[in-house]
């Protein structure tokens, strides 16, 4: 075969296999030799250009060549073999412990998260998620809060350039989860009971209790002959389920544009019990989250009959659940990525 003498790649071999001594070199030899693209590999695919009275023989020795380096490789494989006691690596001890693999775990927010849905789905509610970059309509429109509203302002939301100068639909990064809300009732008709958790983005300046970027959890149930009792008992599990049986729930009335009668929920300070600290100023309470009765003109633009059904709806910062839960006083904690603080939770 023109290019190639079966003498010459024998002796290569065997000069090649006198060198080597380890199975890393091992390898190296066979991938060389036996591999996909070796050199024993394009003897073979070059039998079609040997003389058809040269093929048969030709062949034969290919195949020949190719057993013996087969031979080799398994004798060499047992000789560096560990247990073969006849290779430096006999030396190592195999019962030395080995390098220890440091696992990763979930972060502290995504167990507060996971510890959340799963206390609302044992309740029966659904837990669903929705984009990040909304409509100005189903973040605000929708939801009954109107333009003159502070939230609407440049300076309180993240706005985005429209794509290709359309200036009839506004996108924006959005600043709570409750425009899923909008998206779920536009789409489904009551019964409903759903939780949404998510990111949310708003241009607060960085400090111990506010991020541009942090979580929150909307929830929201719809059924006809929902009554803000529905909404106590509901909200008072929760916060049994994750501070403790003994703490206790407070409903301050609120405003909320998507809401009416809307209520700030406070829990009985869980560091002093009640008493008064200063975790909680000196109160004896925490204010954890706001919470409402769905307003009549969400449902209507969502085209529900707002006297046919009613629902109650609230929403929660992630972070300030966890920073209560842990005793945590400030909320870049989180996401600066500082093991010793992580590897707690």
């Amino acid at each position: 075969m023109p290019g190639f003498d079966l003498d010459a790649v024998k002796n290569q071999i065997e000069q090649d296999a006198a060198t080597v001594d380890s199975l890393l070199k091992l390898e190296e030899l066979r991938v060389k030799y036996l591999g996909r693209k070796g050199v024993l590999a394009e003897l073979t695919a070059g039998i079609g250009a040997v003389p058809p009275q040269e093929r048969a023989g030709f062949g034969q020795k290919v195949n020949v060549l190719k057993n013996t380096l087969n031979a080799l490789v398994a004798e060499k494989q047992k000789l560096f073999s560990p247990r073969s006691g006849q290779s430096p690596a006999s030396s190592f001890d195999i019962g030395m412990p080995g390098i220890n693999q440091n696992l990763g775990h979930l972060h502290p927010i995504t167990q507060v998260v996971d510890e959340i849905c799963g206390i609302f789905t044992s309740m029966g509610f659904v837990a669903v998620s929705g984009p990040e970059i909304e409509t100005e309509y189903n973040n605000f429109t929708g939801l009954n809060i109107p333009l003159e509203h502070p939230s609407r302002e440049a300076f309180d939301t993240f706005y985005l350039k429209p794509a290709g100068g359309n200036q009839r639909q506004r996108y924006l990064l959005r600043s709570h989860t409750s425009p899923v809300q909008v998206r779920v009732m536009k789409t489904a008709k009551p019964p409903l009971a759903v939780v949404v958790p998510g990111r949310v983005y708003r241009p607060d300046a960085v400090d111990a209790s506010h991020l541009f970027m942090f979580h929150q959890i909307e929830g929201f149930m719809v059924d006809k002959g929902i009554r803000f009792s529905d909404l106590k008992g509901v909200l008072d599990v929760f916060v049994k389920r994750v501070f403790g049986k003994d703490v206790k729930t407070r409903f301050r009335p609120h405003f909320f544009p998507f809401t009416e009668p809307s209520a700030e929920v406070d829990v009985s300070c869980i560091i002093c019990k009640g008493k008064g600290c200063s975790v909680c100023g000196k109160k004896g309470w925490l204010e954890i989250l706001g919470s409402g009765m769905i307003h009549p003109n969400v449902f209507k633009n969502v085209g529900y009959e707002p006297k046919k059904y009613s629902g109650f709806a609230f929403g929660m910062g992630i972070e300030r659940i966890a920073m209560l839960k842990y005793g945590i006083n400030d909320i870049r904690l989180f996401f600066e990525n500082d093991l010793r603080f992580l590897r707690q939770f």
